[in-house]
């Protein structure tokens, strides 16, 4: 079983919420959620048992650059929201859009909240984790939740040659047919060869995109 390493992190130590009566009431979580190999279902139990526990609203926040990738994740925070729905919590969801998330957290943070992230989160150039990087840049709390990143995606990276590969090899393909086709006599059979190439690139990059969606 992955054990969920679990702790409230400030800019002076690192202490166990549950045991020190000088926390500042949790009136809210605000919840940076990626859009990665995150176990989604885990991490939603993990944030519905600490708002729970304070009593407290939960924002799930996404960030993104792009229509793509805000499709998939918004799917991830309309699950993560409804899943949390109850008696003992409520909770919102919203995207950003960029890739800052010390500005996402500074825009949305207020007191009595409590950003929450994940120890496996990282962000920047220099890819730090992402609690160490608000903590150097604001004076918030943090609450860090480890383990709860999925193992299988470790060779996410193989399946993206694989796809790209995929998809340079048709282009390249069709790119030496098309070249060819243009050295015919220029004529309506020139033409209607061009267009009736481009039919079948476009459907075999359609059914390649699909396998690894």
């Amino acid at each position: 079983m992955t054990r969920l390493d679990i702790q409230l992190q400030t800019n002076s130590a690192s202490i166990s919420p549950a045991s020190d009566s000088n926390i500042e009431p949790i009136h809210r979580l605000v919840v940076l959620v990626p859009n990665a190999d995150l176990d989604y279902a885990a991490a939603t139990r993990r944030v519905w048992e600490l708002a729970g526990e304070w009593g407290a609203h939960i924002l799930f926040i996404g960030l993104c650059n792009d229509t793509l990738e805000e499709s998939s994740l918004r799917r991830h925070l309309v699950t993560m929201t409804a899943m949390v729905q109850d008696g003992r919590a409520s909770a919102e969801a919203k995207i950003e859009t960029g890739s800052n998330w010390v500005a996402v957290a500074k825009r949305n943070y207020q007191m009595g909240d409590l950003i929450v992230c994940f120890e496996e989160q990282h962000a920047g150039l220099q890819q730090k984790p992402l609690t160490q990087i608000l903590q150097s840049n604001l004076n918030i709390p943090v609450y860090l939740l480890a383990g709860l990143y999925s193992q299988k995606p470790k060779l996410a990276w193989f399946a993206n040659v694989i796809a790209w590969s995929g998809f340079i090899g048709i282009i390249l393909g069709f790119s030496v047919l098309q070249v060819r086709i243009i050295q015919l006599p220029s004529d309506w059979f020139q033409n209607v060869a061009l267009i009736l190439s481009i039919i079948p690139e476009y459907w075999l990059i359609l059914a390649w995109n699909n396998r690894f969606e």
